[in-house]
């Protein structure tokens, strides 16, 4: 135990984050000192500090048994006024419709301030933030979604500038423009955002509205629980987040973007309901989040090919760590929706739990000549249960296009402006036991194949009776148990001390792959 490293701080909060080496999302227990005297319990590595003074310094320092770290300061921010919603008539009584309230609140909020919403279930439809608000939910609040369509506003997908020169994009889905309901909570061109508090965002998504897929085929796309589109310097703490309509977070052309020590939560059969969703984002950091969701824990993009040609906004420099990824379709995915790429891409220090897939990279033909994915690191992982640990995929075969033949054939095919690269995959430390469909997955394009993977220090068990299942959302993917390691169309593939165990079937699969080494 090295001591702690300060996250982020509000006026009455401090995110902080315990150096130990070899802890993940959880650690030992221990105490948490400020100045001089223990205030809390926790073993979450990455934990929240609240109920502090505005503008004030304190001293905090950590301690297990008779060990104690070196002390750190920090002063929390200043701060004006604080807007209890409840004096703008707010009921909070699970059952009035209090929008109106909260929404005033926020819009009439000064600089350096804050929007208080205490405890109480306060029934609402959407809300929109402005640039300098902190919005904080109390212990025992909840913000409880009102489900009805005909009370959402609609983004449009696409705004046309007066010259035809540019345009104005609110709504998206899936890497598209596209009309959307608006989020519950939504940033739109905003800065200096952040949500924060014990308390509750409860979409009240269920399987007869928000996540009826008849129902959702005949409107525009859903909304998400927090939307923040063009913005800057956002950090979502502390809070709740369950039962989504669609995707739970998803920071869009943004950037200086900070998660923490959150909780995103929603049934493991609802349907789109990812945990974090970066987009052409620049700047994101997401720690000490544990996530249950339905689709992807945390899931990389940068846009379909209208707006990678057009826009070409990569997303980079994205730091997952110190999380606790549970069931979800992918611990950490890169696409599919990734047509202006991804760099720098670490994840460190996580645990993944019965998630289908642990590593999930998904492409394929007509993201286009901008979609380089790169600089793609694991290192330090724990999975348990996963069905396959790593995934590359470039025949992902989701969405309007992706069963033609031009996406799912395996022929090589003249490479052009609509081809796709992966890059540089390195993984490094990860301990996978009782994995089930396959151990390592990659199946790249003949005329595009994947050009680097370096695995260290990997170890992948088998379950004693594994599971059949399909590693790959692609067409001609074999179920398949107990599968070690299947390659296709791969330049340079370097193995070093990876051990594959247990039940395997097939312990190598290789083809189309041109330099290959395994050292044991």
């Amino acid at each position: 135990m090295e001591g702690i490293k300060i996250l982020f701080t509000t006026s009455r909060s401090v995110v902080f984050q315990l150096l130990d080496e070899g802890a993940y999302y959880e650690t030992a227990e221990y105490e948490l000192i400020v100045d001089g005297k223990a205030v809390l319990m926790s073993k979450k590595t990455v934990e929240t500090l609240d109920g502090l003074a505005p503008d004030t310094e304190y001293t905090l320092s950590v301690r297990r048994g008779d060990t104690c770290s070196s002390p750190v300061a920090v002063r929390t921010k200043y701060e004006f006024v604080t807007l209890n919603v409840r004096d703008f008539g707010a009921h909070g009584d699970g059952v009035t419709d209090d929008t109106g309230y909260l929404q005033t609140a926020i819009l009439v909020c000064p600089a350096d301030s804050r929007v208080l919403v205490p405890k109480g279930v306060y029934k609402f439809t959407h809300l929109i933030l402005k640039s300098g608000v902190t919005l904080e939910l109390a212990e025992g609040a909840v913000l409880s979604a009102i489900p009805e369509r005909s009370r959402l506003p609609i983004l449009p997908g696409r705004i046309e500038s007066w010259d035809e020169k540019g345009e104005f994009l609110p709504g998206t889905w899936e890497g598209d423009p596209m009309n959307a309901y608006v989020s519950l909570i939504t940033g739109m061109y905003a800065e200096n955002i952040t949500v924060c508090g014990r308390g509750t965002l409860d979409g009240c998504g269920d399987f007869t509205n928000w996540w009826n897929k008849e129902l959702n085929a005949k409107h525009p796309a859903r909304p998400r629980a927090m939307f923040f589109n063009h913005c800057r310097n956002v950090t979502v703490t502390g809070v709740t987040v369950k039962n989504s309509p669609a995707w739970n977070l998803h920071p869009y052309f943004s950037e200086h973007v900070n998660f923490y020590d959150l909780h995103i939560c929603s049934p493991h059969n609802s349907f789109n309901t990812d945990g974090i969703d970066p987009e052409s984002c620049a700047d994101v950091e997401i720690a000490g989040i544990h996530f249950s969701v339905g689709d992807d824990c945390v899931a990389v993009k940068s846009g379909k090919y209208y707006m990678g040609r057009t826009y070409g906004v990569p997303s980079t420099d994205v730091r997952v760590h110190h999380c606790l990824m549970e069931r979800g379709h992918g611990g950490v995915t890169i696409g599919s929706e990734i047509a202006a790429g991804v760099d720098r891409i670490t994840v460190s220090h996580c645990k993944f739990v019965e998630t289908d897939r642990g590593l999930r990279v998904k492409t394929r033909r007509g993201r286009g000549k901008d979609s380089y994915l790169r600089g793609i690191v694991f290192d330090d992982v724990i999975m348990e249960g996963v069905k396959s640990a790593f995934v590359i995929n470039s025949f992902y075969f989701c969405g309007p296009d992706g069963k033609s033949e031009y996406v799912s054939t395996k022929k090589a095919l003249p490479v052009d402006d609509r081809t796709p690269r992966v890059g540089s995959v390195e993984i490094r430390n990860v301990k996978c036991t009782d994995c089930h469909t396959a151990g390592i997955y990659f199946y790249g394009l003949p005329e595009s194949k994947i050009e680097s993977v370096l695995m260290e220090n990997v170890s992948i068990s088998f379950a004693e009776k594994p599971e059949e299942g399909t590693a790959a959302m692609m067409i001609g993917c074999e179920p398949t148990a107990g599968k070690g390691i299947f390659i296709r169309n791969a330049k340079n593939v370097v193995l070093r001390n990876v051990d594959i165990t247990g039940n395997v079937g097939e312990p190598v699969d290789l083809d189309g792959v041109e330099n290959w080494s395994w050292d044991k």
